[in-house]
């Protein structure tokens, strides 16, 4: 494994390469992240993980500074993969001027997430879009995990024509059900045995909708109100058609149910794909 900090010595070492299979991180990499890159070794060679915690996407009231880096633990587990390249530039490499030409999402990327973290989508998209550039990478692996910021990202894909598979990696979880997270390494003790709360309430919900409940916003509300009540802060609780996630309607089948919210100073977000029997 090669560790590659100057896009212009990545792709020297990337030159005349058509296979290669992409995975980008934030670092702090747990099992949620190796299974995507054993994914990505099952589409092609050689396998790129980028690690760059990216300004661009954090808000200024957000944990860019206090986002855990942990480069040389990520690289060794990467190892042992037999990644056979971390690409970890730093800001200056990334954005040697200011970067005033950005990727702006359509309304898809301005919902949800987009609404609640003004600015998020815009700049993963730009510095997705700028890794792609670097990489050319023939498969890029997203976890659905951050089911909306996949999205996003294969649509930015199909518009613009990129010569690019964009593969979906299922949600690792652990026991409890609680889905992997760099950010669930805030959680107090009190806070980690209560996280597991929100993947049940979307099992609840999908439950609901499986058995042939149809009025999706009465339980969304429900589902709030049982989040406020254990001490969540609730940004969202919503059922949406897939994949264009505009609220479900009565005779929809197939539905995703997404959730954002904070527990103490940490803020979760999970989903669940939901497909009505016919």
């Amino acid at each position: 494994m090669e560790r590659v900090s100057r896009i212009a010595a990545l792709r020297e070492r990337l030159a005349g390469h058509r296979q290669v299979a992409f995975v980008p991180t934030m670092g702090n990499l747990h099992e949620g992240h190796l299974a995507l890159v054993r994914l990505a070794a099952n589409h092609g060679r050689p396998v790129v993980v980028s690690i760059f915690v990216n300004p661009l996407q954090f808000g200024p009231r957000e944990d860019f500074a206090s986002y855990p880096r942990t480069l040389e633990e990520d690289c060794e587990k990467l190892r042992e993969l037999d990644v056979d390249f971390v690409f970890a530039p730093d800001t200056e490499e990334m954005y040697p001027v200011s970067q005033t030409f950005v990727v702006e999402p359509p309304r898809l990327g301005q919902i949800l997430e987009g609404e609640f973290r003004p600015g998020f989508f815009r700049g993963v998209a730009t510095v997705v879009l700028k890794l792609f550039n670097i990489v050319q990478p023939r498969w890029a692996v997203f976890g659905k995990k951050d089911y909306q910021q996949l999205l996003v990202v294969r649509e930015m894909v199909r518009q613009f024509n990129l010569p690019i598979e964009i593969v979906a990696g299922e949600t690792v979880r652990a026991p409890d059900g609680l889905a992997l997270s760099s950010r669930n390494g805030y959680l107090s003790e009190a806070e980690r045995a209560e996280a597991p709360r929100l993947y049940a309430t979307l099992r609840e919900i999908a439950q609901a909708i499986e058995a042939g409940t149809q009025d999706f916003r009465a339980l969304e509300q429900r589902a709030r109100d049982r989040l406020d009540k254990a001490g969540w802060q609730v940004d969202y609780v919503a059922v949406q058609q897939r994949p264009s996630l505009e609220p479900a309607q009565p005779g929809d089948r197939e539905l995703v149910a997404l959730a954002a919210a904070r527990l103490g100073r940490t803020r979760l977000i999970d989903n669940l794909e939901i497909t009505v029997p016919a």
